[in-house]
């Protein structure tokens, strides 16, 4: 023991006398490793606390405040209680001696054995003994932070101080300044009032202690390393302030005194907390402040230029609406809510009547805001409004001045469909159906396009309105709908429509069926008169009524019932299109298949409307895609408009769609059929079954007829966009077919397809020996193609590989260099060099149709840069050897790399390949130039220095471009000239000259784009070195 004795005087001595701070840990290892306990370190403190020196003294205590800050928790009660009365003692000691003393109280309020009762003993002799503001920013900290750790351990005691507690904390917290410290201070408080502590005759003395601090005005320094922000104090301080309704007689009346402020922030602050007070008051809180809480937010919303505070107001107008709601009335009390509402009709209602006024909008929110509180101040505003704006409406002869009117009911409909507590609820405006239906009607009977588009809002409202609307109401309303999009030909009229057909689809879907589709299909199967003499306008007309009766059939097939009845009408167009039974043109084909990918896609995934894609629409497409093949082949006649290439682009996302999204259960049944199909002619769940048995689409045709090879593409939707759980059918089997057709066609859109089929499949297949073999099976035949310059089917090769090399990209398979290094050579080939080029920009893009995150292929994050920063620098190598004639296709190919990067990578690593960028923009390759002018423009924005070292260079390029003929390279590079005028000016102004006599050409470009981007460069550089410029 005397050796441990001799250790710790030793520790004290070095700590108290050599000033050694290290010796603190040491000391506090020594009593975590039992050489010596708390206690026997304060007996060899003995020395040092009673000398008469207070700097000796303060040193004593500050190593045992650091001892105690690591071992706190290794205290026994016994030792904790001796410690606290040490420390209670010591705050009655010269004031240097007091931080380290609060330091220690503070590690010992962490104990988890303090004594009964010595938490409110140590808070005593706190409040009594020490004057908590006069103290530095540390020492303060720690008396909060004492308050903050006795708060969570010892609650009940503190409760049973009463409202001393409350007393001794307000006097402690008064007068603090500092950000770090009123944020424990507000926690405090907030653990006061939300704690249940004892206010008592303190409530007052605790809200002004708070509230003088409202509205926060601060703002943090910069590079502040306390990360410490206006809004946390914000939200802190109004926890507090609207923590209790004890608060409302004094809160009420400031927050009305500070929206009277200049301050925007402190209206917007007022107003926030407004809206968070009153939704803990009850009305006896708020009933004397109503008066002027009104005028205050009236005041805000007619008044403000700020959307913010508008915002703000109306909805401490909602919040403060919602209180007064909550009112149970009594037969002798006042209704708080109706005088409420009586002050804002008095002040809002007249203003309705006058709608060509700027006062209008803001009472309608005003009133709006009030009606969206409760049910109940929804019943009394519609009541005292709705007859007003009805009559004004029928009054109203102007269009302007009927559709504010109608844009105005339309927003209290709104506001009272937020306020309804259940769809079953009776609408409040079960009184004004007939009416409100009236003038909707009458909207829609108008001629003018914007009355028009407004009552097709509200007529949506209306029907969102549990309840409200009548089946004749929807009769007719759907009647109206009919007509417009028969009739009328502003397109903006017709998406209005469209979406209110939709809105009304879902809420009476049999009505939909019923009286809608029947139309439409009349009408898209009557025939243009006189088609054979009819004038081009006519055409014209009746195919924009086509697409508007397919935009709408889309628009309402949304619940599976009506998807049913809708897929059917779409299902004969393409077979009349077809048949030639109704002329149908190209487009309106193209219409028809969006049309059924958009329902695919928005349908609700239920088993009907799997079964409706997966049993109806995908077999009938294959069949009638399959019965125009057949018919292209010996045909004499005008071909089958879904021979076209467009349109079988437009089935396979319809297919795809229905397989990636529609009943996984039903997904592995469509892809066995396909598969089938097209391995074994299998046409046996098809419908209008007359085809030849033992068909082989996937053999190369007699002939090499390419209308039935590029059927191909269908089968891809299929089996491309199956989830990855769904295995497909004899995939080895199908794998060799494809890769045989893609090497062996000569149709583009054929071995295009089978190359992208084959690539969707590789990317799904499992990891292992065989997806390693396939892969190195088809690299052996493509790369003897490839170095087989005589080959005619070198493009079909290059395109599989490319294919491939994407689908290996994305899930970073190891095999994927050996294609990468293939590709690199290729840029050095005189016939496919171009094509490998532009191979570099499918490797970087998103693929629509295959290869992408909704056809559930396997993607990985950042492929894109890990691919650049794998093969950069073999690119740059490749350009460096390269002979100069090959030298674009590099360029070219870096382009395409670099241009599909995040832009945050761009910036990034574009100044380590500058010269080459540089060097492409001198090529005679437009896309070369656009692609890089694309990459520069964000770069230069924050220059890196070797950009501007460069700026000569730059700039001789660039103004170059300016006259090319491509419009788009001539827009990019104005506009990096433009950007170059934001440089450092000793260093651009040197070009100044130059620079704006070579701007005066575009100035007559012929086409207004440029021009218009020639004057904003000429303008910027004209403003250097100009007086007033920058």
């Amino acid at each position: 023991m005397a050796a441990d004795s001799t250790l710790a005087l030793s520790l004290v001595e070095e700590f108290v006398s050599g000033l050694q701070d290290s010796k603190a840990k040491d000391a506090a290892k020594g009593v975590k490793d039992g050489k010596f306990t708390v206690l026997q370190l304060v007996e060899a403190l003995g020395s040092s606390l009673t000398s008469s020196q207070p700097h000796t003294r303060a040193r004593g205590v500050l190593l045992l405040s650091e001892v105690l800050q690591e071992c706190y928790g290794e205290l026994t009660e016994r030792e904790v209680e001796v410690l606290i009365a040490f420390y209670e003692n010591r705050l009655k000691d010269h004031y240097v001696v007091t931080p380290p003393v609060l330091k220690g109280l503070k590690e010992l309020t962490k104990c988890t054995n303090l004594p009964p009762g010595s938490a409110v003993s140590m808070l005593r002799s706190v409040f009594q003994d020490i004057h908590v503001q006069s103290l530095m920013l540390s020492e303060r900290a720690c008396v909060y932070s004492m308050l903050i750790n006795i708060m969570e351990t010892r609650e009940a005691e503190l409760k049973g101080l009463g409202a001393d507690f409350v007393f001794g904390f307000v006097q402690s917290m008064d007068g603090e300044r500092d950000p770090r410290n009123l944020l424990l201070a507000f926690q405090i408080a907030k653990n006061l009032i939300h704690r249940g502590y004892d206010l008592g005759k303190f409530t007052e003395e605790l809200f002004e202690v708070t509230s003088c601090y409202f509205p926060i005005d601060f703002s943090p320094p910069p590079n502040d390393p306390h990360g410490i922000t206006r809004e946390e104090l914000v939200q802190a301080l109004r926890a507090v302030l609207t923590g209790t309704p004890k608060f409302a007689e004094f809160l009420l009346p400031l927050l009305i005194e500070k929206l009277d402020s200049d301050v925007q922030s402190a209206k917007l602050d007022s107003l926030q907390t407004l809206a968070a007070c009153v939704s803990q008051y009850e009305h006896k809180h708020v009933a004397e402040f109503l008066q002027g809480l009104w005028t205050a937010v009236r005041r805000e919303v007619f008044q403000t230029s700020s959307e913010r505070i508008e915002s703000a107001g109306l909805a401490a107008l909602t919040a403060l609406t919602s209180c007064l709601s909550r009112s149970v009335l009594s037969s002798d009390s006042e209704d708080s809510l109706s005088t409420f509402l009586d002050f804002i009709l008095t002040d809002c209602k007249h203003h309705l009547c006058e709608p060509d006024l700027k006062l209008v909008w803001p009472s309608a929110k005003l009133l709006q805001a009030a009606c969206s509180a409760s049910t109940r101040a929804s019943h009394i505003i519609t009541a005292a409004v709705m007859p007003s704006l009805l009559e004004q409406y029928n009054n109203r002869t102007q269009c302007s001045h009927r559709r504010t009117l109608l844009e105005v009911v339309q927003r209290f409909i709104h506001s009272v469909k937020n306020c309804q507590s259940s769809d079953n609820d009776e609408s409040v405006f079960l009184a004004f159906r007939e009416a409100l239906c009236s003038i909707v009607f009458s909207a829609l009977s108008e001629s003018n396009s914007s009355l028009q588009i407004t009552a097709t809002s509200v007529l949506t409202s209306l029907a969102q309105q549990a309840g409200l609307l009548l089946e004749s109401d929807i009769e007719l309303a759907l009647d109206h709908l009919t007509r417009l999009l028969l009739t009328e030909e502003d397109d903006r009229v017709s998406l209005a429509v469209v979406q209110c057909a939709g809105a009304l689809a879902q809420l009476h879907p049999a009505l939909v069926i019923s009286k809608l589709i029947p139309r439409l299909k009349k009408e898209m199967f009557t025939e243009p008169m006189n088609q054979d003499q009819g004038e081009a306008s006519e055409l014209h007309s009746h195919h924009a009524v086509r697409q508007r009766c397919l935009s709408a059939l889309a628009a309402v097939s949304i619940q599976p019932s009506v998807v049913q009845e809708s897929t059917p009408v779409l299902l004969e167009v393409l077979r009349s299109a077809h048949t030639g039974d109704v002329s149908f043109s190209v487009d309106e084909v193209v219409l028809t298949c969006r049309s059924l990918q958009r329902i695919a896609e928005q349908v609700q995934d239920t088993e009907e409307a799997g079964r409706c894609f997966h049993n109806v629409v995908i077999p009938r497409l294959l069949s009638l895609a399959l019965q125009a093949g057949l018919q292209g082949e010996g045909s004499s006649g005008a071909p089958s408009p879904l021979v076209e290439e467009v349109v079988l682009s437009a089935m396979v996302p319809v297919i795809s769609t229905s397989c990636s999204r529609l009943q996984p259960t039903l997904v592995g049944q469509t892809a066995s059929r396909a598969v089938s199909l097209f391995l074994d002619g299998d046409v046996s769940f098809l419908p209008d079954n007359s085809f030849p048995s033992h068909m082989q689409l996937l053999k190369k045709q007699e002939g090499d007829s390419w209308s039935l090879s590029q059927l191909v593409c269908l089968l891809m939707g299929s089996v491309c966009s199956l989830p990855r759980s769904v295995e497909v059918p004899q995939i080895d089997k199908l794998l060799s077919a494809l890769e045989e057709m893609s090497c062996t066609c000569s149709h583009p859109l054929s071995y295009t397809s089978a190359a992208k089929c084959f690539a969707g499949l590789v990317n799904k297949k499992p990891q292992g020996d065989s997806l390693d073999s396939l892969i190195q099976r088809t690299m052996t035949r493509v790369c003897s193609e490839l170095d087989s310059p005589s080959s005619s089917v070198r493009t079909q090769a290059f395109t599989l590989m490319i294919w491939v090399s994407k689908a290996l990209l994305l899930r970073y398979h190891p095999l994927f260099t050996t294609l990468t290094d293939k590709l690199f050579s290729l840029l050095d080939d005189a016939g496919l060099g171009p094509m490998a080029a532009d191979g570099f920009s499918l490797l970087m893009s998103d693929s629509t149709d295959v290869l992408n995150r909704a056809c559930h292929a396997d993607v990985r994050i950042m492929y894109r840069q890990r691919f650049f920063s794998e093969n950069s620098a073999k690119l740059v190598q490749g350009f460096n050897a390269a002979p100069q004639e090959k030298k674009p296709n590099y360029l070219k190919a870096l382009s395409n790399i670099v241009n599909k990067l995040p832009k945050q990578v761009q910036v990034t690593e574009l100044p380590a390949l500058l010269s080459l960028l540089l060097e492409a923009l001198s090529c005679p390759d437009q896309d070369i130039h656009l692609s890089t002018l694309s990459c520069l423009e964000p770069v230069l924005v924050n220059p890196p220095q070797v950009l501007i070292q460069q700026l000569e260079a730059l700039i001789n390029r660039l103004l170059a471009l300016i006259c090319s003929p491509a419009m788009s390279v001539r827009i990019a590079s104005l506009s990096c000239i433009s950007a170059l005028s934001y440089f450092p000016v000793h260093e651009v102004l040197p070009f100044r000259a130059r620079v704006l006599r070579a701007l005066a050409k575009p100035l007559d470009d012929k086409k207004r784009l440029v021009r218009r981007e020639a004057v904003q460069a000429r303008g910027e550089w004209f403003l250097l070195g100009s007086p007033g410029g920058r």
